[in-house]
């Protein structure tokens, strides 16, 4: 499991557990949207949000999840990118933005992957779709099995290109969860397409809809979305001084809203948040004793970097303790849960995290657990 996924069950909402921090929150923007919300990757906190679970039209946003599938059959190399997938009669009528792909030929799925994302192409989507799951509407239950695993609870999909449907929809929160479970999982990919600021196929020269690339160098993806029923969509993410932010707003009234608006968001998120690590990635918070293991003692810590956003001024005032798990007993499993790094601020509760084992413990042979079975009778 991710260590977002990890966190986000276990994050604080900021300040609410201590009144004191609660008057030095920093009041956050309005946006002209109907829902949105801003994320900080490294801890999965959420730094503001305006009806995130409120089920709204996905749009374009839909090839979040196309693309996750399609980064993910690349790794189990299910297809490959120099893979050539045949353009159906149906991927060729899909209407809505195109990469103008031709009936009846073959496009290598590089080529697919670029008109999907820079382009936003719904032939595309469909041709990569119908390739890597038979059919579009077997690929379409591939998103939701995905998306219950990614614990997106308020979202359906029903086709790969985010066209209108009755049951397709989704929340702000939800397509946090997505977006950056592709940031975080195909890294490599993610640098690779998503910073594309053009691409040019069957000799059309189509530009990246997303304006924030062009504005801020420290923005690099992901995705704009847009029909008359969900209004202008974008989800941008922004990398400064090492720290993600990843800003979701939906439902605004123009193409320079949405990127004026989410501009402002990050903006505001990077000005009036500090980021502060708080432990390393596979550094051990603790090393604990495990009884009846074959070794004596597992390193407990995160498999990425904890980075948590505090408001101006109170970096310094940031202290973590570790709560272990009573008593370990082999066999430990490499990602279980081993106890909570408790953090505070000034002394007062702000945010807890699970901590995990960062190696196996397999289980000792006979003697070793009748010798440790002993011992605990006196422990």
């Amino acid at each position: 499991m991710s260590l977002l996924r990890q966190l986000l069950p276990f994050a604080l909402s900021l300040f609410l557990a201590s009144p004191a921090l609660a008057q030095q929150a920093p009041v956050p923007p309005t946006l002209a949207a109907k829902s949105w919300l801003l994320l900080e990757m490294g801890s999965g906190q959420v730094l503001t949000a305006e009806k995130p679970d409120e089920r709204l039209e996905p749009a374009s946003l839909t090839k979040l999840m196309t693309a996750y599938l399609t980064f993910a059959a690349l790794q189990k190399k299910t297809i490959t990118l120099e893979q050539s997938l045949p353009v159906s009669q149906k991927a060729w009528k899909t209407g809505g933005s195109k990469m103008f792909v031709r009936v009846d030929t073959q496009v290598p799925v590089d080529d697919l992957i670029k008109g999907m994302i820079v382009q936003s192409g719904n032939d595309a989507c469909v041709t990569l779709a119908e390739g890597i799951a038979g059919s579009e509407e077997n690929f379409a239950q591939m998103m939701n099995r995905e998306a219950q695993r990614l614990g997106m609870k308020s979202s359906s999909f029903t086709n790969s290109t985010g066209l209108p449907d009755p049951n397709l929809y989704t929340t702000a929160h939800d397509l946090s969860l997505l977006a950056g479970a592709l940031i975080r999982d195909f890294p490599e990919y993610y640098k690779k397409y998503y910073s594309m600021k053009e691409f040019r196929y069957n000799n059309i020269t189509q530009p990246n809809r997303n304006r924030l690339l062009y504005i801020d160098p420290s923005v690099d993806g992901v995705k704009t979305g847009h029909t008359e029923a969900a209004g202008y969509c974008l989800i941008s993410s922004a990398m400064r001084d090492k720290r993600r932010l990843l800003s979701v707003v939906l439902g605004t009234k123009s193409d320079s809203a949405r990127a004026s608006e989410s501009l402002k968001l990050l903006n505001w998120g990077f000005i009036t948040y500090d980021a502060v690590t708080v432990a390393g990635k596979d550094q051990a918070v603790a090393t604990l004793r495990v009884w009846k293991g074959l070794q004596k003692e597992v390193k407990a810590g995160f498999t990425a970097d904890l980075v948590i956003a505090v408001p101006k001024g109170f970096a310094e005032k940031v202290k973590s303790d570790f709560v272990a798990e009573p008593r370990l007993i082999a066999p430990i499993e490499a990602g279980q849960k081993l106890g909570m790094l408790q953090v505070s601020i000034d002394g007062k509760p702000y945010a807890e995290y699970p901590v995990i084992a960062l190696e196996a413990v397999p289980l000792a042979g006979f003697f070793g657990r009748l010798i440790d079975t002993i011992r605990l009778w006196f422990n």
